[in-house]
């Protein structure tokens, strides 16, 4: 989402930077330049002058003009207003590096209600928070649909219900919105669920009656936490929409969602300071278990090409098992790494979710896009990839050397790809097994020096043409 202004900001710091000494002109230049890309991007005026007064008034200072490294501390500053701008507002303001996360205290059952527009997530968000609190908390949880206007709404929350193993109200044909969500909550109570998350009705634009009901089913439940589930394709009208639901209904924070997509990111930006709620949650993918914590740190860090490795490490962790990293770590020190290997470490990646999102989170990496992009890598590469190898006898997989041109046709035509690209994966495999071997020579204290990923999170290499 924030590709355009990493772009932007990473070409502006990089002039900074290769200057010795920085001058009142060349901030103030470096500054106007900061303020026109937060504006293409979509960010609130008055949010963006705030933001470049706050930056001024430090960047002019001392602190900076006497720095050994003036262009470090230029970004410095600017990253730490980033995470004041995404982390503060009206309410006591998070500390640097913390997610909002979702507020449960109370006494079980505690309701998550769910607003916003038709057409913003809000369903499928239900869902994914369903499996976060389940996963991560241990919370038994309830869904319940109270949007009785959309076709077909109740019956979409009961089949992700299905999908994610999670329990969901039944329906009663013709019972209006505040008695569901009354309805779910006494079967939460009776059943022993701690969590119930309640899926409100939405329209096409906001309307009285949708704020109304939204009102009165929060004064029915006086759920813990009141979530607004906003498209971030929106642009700026997400902000006008977050400010409204803000006044009539008194929303506790925000969810964003598609944040994976190609939106110009102003709307994250400026929705915190606007409404002065936090920015709690993030969908990042279309699979049931893309939701992330917003932790404003790592957003700023991600904005400015910083990377988000504590991010990515999470989430290896959460997707890869611990005793298959071992197995693939003692297999590294013995200096072996066979395609099947190869193969496992392709079903890993995937786990992990979308390739390019992966990659967004490694530093530095706004730099060699170009070249990532020419690499041509991402999912369906992977999956590719991974069909060769599995078109491959074991005995193959385990000794490459016996793939001779005949072979080499019949796994193609097995594949349903061209010899050229069994020749690349196998050219692929030859470069990853000596780096395994190096590292396999480094021994076990060796093995996760020199910043390399651990096993289980190696990426594909581009492919060499």
């Amino acid at each position: 989402m924030f590709d355009g202004l990493t772009g932007r900001l990473g070409e502006i710091f990089d002039r900074l930077r290769k200057r010795g000494a920085l001058s009142e002109a060349d901030i103030g230049e470096a500054l106007r330049e900061v303020r026109v890309a937060l504006l293409e991007a979509d960010v609130a005026l008055p949010v963006v002058k705030d933001f470049i007064a706050g930056v001024r008034e430090r960047a002019l200072g001392q602190e900076v003009m006497r720095s050994v490294t003036p262009g470090q501390m230029v970004v410095k500053i600017v990253h730490d207003h980033l995470v004041e701008m995404l982390s503060g507002g009206e309410d006591e303001p998070l500390q640097p590096g913390e997610g909002a996360g979702v507020n449960l205290v109370g006494t079980p059952p505690v309701a998550v209600l769910m607003v916003g527009l038709q057409g913003s997530g809000k369903t499928t968000t239900c869902a994914k928070l369903a499996i976060r609190l389940k996963k991560r908390e241990r919370k038994k949880v309830l869904m319940a649909s109270a949007d009785i206007y959309r076709p077909a709404a109740q019956h979409q929350l009961a089949v992700l219900g299905e999908q994610t193993d999670t329990a969901v109200l039944p329906v009663i044909m013709g019972e209006q919105p505040v008695a569901i969500v009354s309805r779910a909550m006494e079967t939460g109570r009776r059943e022993g669920y701690d969590v119930v998350i309640l899926d409100t009705a939405g329209r096409l634009h906001i309307d009285e009656a949708m704020m109304a009901e939204a009102a009165a089913i929060k004064q029915a439940v006086n759920p813990v936490e009141t979530l607004l589930v906003v498209d971030a394709m929106t642009g700026q009208d997400a902000v006008t929409l977050a400010s409204a639901f803000r006044a009539r209904v008194d929303i506790t924070g925000i969810v964003l969602t598609r944040v994976d997509g190609d939106a110009r990111g102003g709307a994250a930006l400026s929705m915190r300071a606007v409404t002065g709620r936090p920015i709690k949650l993030m969908g990042v993918g279309e699979k049931l278990d893309a939701l992330e914590t917003f932790q404003p740190s790592r957003i700023a860090g991600r904005i400015l090409g910083m990377g988000d490795v504590v991010g990515l490490v999470e989430r290896a962790a959460e997707a890869i098992e611990h005793e298959d990293a071992e197995k693939l770590a003692k297999k590294i020190i013995k200096g072996e790494f066979t395609l099947e290997d190869m193969a496992d470490q392709f079903k890993q990646l995937r786990k992990l979710g979308d390739i390019k999102g992966l990659l967004g989170m490694v530093p530095g990496i706004a730099k060699v896009k170009r070249q990532l992009e020419g690499a041509n890598i991402d999912d369906k590469t992977v999956a590719r990839q991974e069909a060769i190898i599995l078109s491959m006898t074991r005995l193959e997989r385990r000794n490459p050397k016996l793939l001779n041109a005949s072979r080499r046709r019949r796994i193609a035509a097995g594949s349903g790809a061209t010899v050229q690209d069994v020749n690349r994966l196998l050219k692929q495999h030859l470069q990853m097994s000596k780096m395994m071997k190096k590292m396999g020579k480094l021994g076990k204290k060796g093995l996760f020096s020199g910043g390399g990923l651990p096993p289980g999170m190696m990426p594909p290499l581009p492919p060499t043409r």
